[in-house]
């Protein structure tokens, strides 16, 4: 047996037998689970324990990244929508149609994220348009990260059924 050969079956470098990969899918959902509307939840629940400053700081910080992507959306808004649906339409028809197994798994990535996306400025709009502050704000913000991991528990139960039957079946066909 050939030494590269044995290498290569060790480090498998298709998409859902790559260990990066799911290093990847475990990082992406932990920073967007972490990070609500650009804030993160540790200042969250320090501001819900201590308030004062800390409070004041997560009400400035969520007003400003509100403010931005509402911006970023009412600028450039229809042009990232364009480019985020052709992108994800696209590997979704290269991964399941085309069986490009790389396509898969990047839409397996983006397909939940473009939804985290949308309601990511749903609550920023919210929360500019209700102008929250103080508690409503803090349980606004809770109450966005607890539907961001929502989403996220499903996608990683579906990536991992799926990349579980990837696996299966080409070791089934002998690779």
């Amino acid at each position: 047996m050939d030494w590269y050969q044995t290498v290569f079956e060790l480090i498998d470098m298709r998409s859902f037998s790559n260990l990066w990969y799911w290093i990847v899918l475990a990082v992406l959902w932990s920073s967007a689970s972490h990070y609500v509307l650009g804030v993160p939840y540790d200042m969250v629940l320090r501001a819900k324990r201590q308030g004062g400053t800390t409070l004041e700081d997560v009400e400035t910080l969520t007003r400003l990244n509100a403010n931005r992507y509402l911006l970023i959306g009412r600028v450039s808004g229809l042009w990232l929508l364009g480019f985020a649906s052709f992108m994800v339409t696209g590997l979704g028809i290269l991964g399941f149609y085309y069986g490009v197994e790389f396509s898969q798994a990047v839409f397996l990535l983006l397909a939940p994220m473009s939804f985290v996306g949308l309601l990511t400025l749903s609550a920023a709009r919210l929360i500019r348009d209700k102008d929250l502050s103080g508690d409503d704000l803090l349980r606004r913000l809770t109450r966005h990260r607890f539907h961001v991991q929502l989403i996220g528990i499903v996608a990683i139960f579906i990536t991992a059924m799926y990349g579980m039957y990837v696996n299966m079946n080409v070791g089934a066909l002998g690779g």
